[in-house]
């Protein structure tokens, strides 16, 4: 399974993205999933990930502004970003855990 991520862009602070993560095959047997991001110079953090049946977890840092879902029947996860904060600027990958597959990245940029 190949993963392909997509939806990033160049925003206003305090706009909307939703950010899509799209299977090349079947998701409902590859587990949990999840979503991370990267800034310039700093570590790769998990932002949020999601069950195979849709139970999601949080990063403190961003728990109230996103939500993270998953459609197995259409092979894809999405990472829904409210209010956009300069801070969320980076490159977001999406991977699934257990077979440690990533995707490319998407890049978000947040300008103030």
């Amino acid at each position: 399974v190949q993963l392909q991520a997509s939806g990033g862009g160049l925003v206003q602070a305090g706009e909307s993205l939703r950010l899509s993560c799209v299977a090349s095959g079947s998701i409902s047997r590859i587990g949990a999933m999840a979503w991370h991001r990267q800034a310039a110079g700093k570590q790769r953090e998990m932002v949020a990930a999601i069950s195979r049946v849709g139970s999601p977890t949080y990063a403190d840092s961003v728990k109230g502004r996103i939500t993270i879902s998953r459609d197995n029947d259409k092979n894809t996860m999405y990472l829904q970003i409210n209010n956009l904060k300069p801070e969320d600027t980076g490159v977001y990958y999406c991977n699934a855990i257990a077979s440690n597959i990533w995707g490319q990245g998407t890049l978000v940029t947040v300008s103030s």
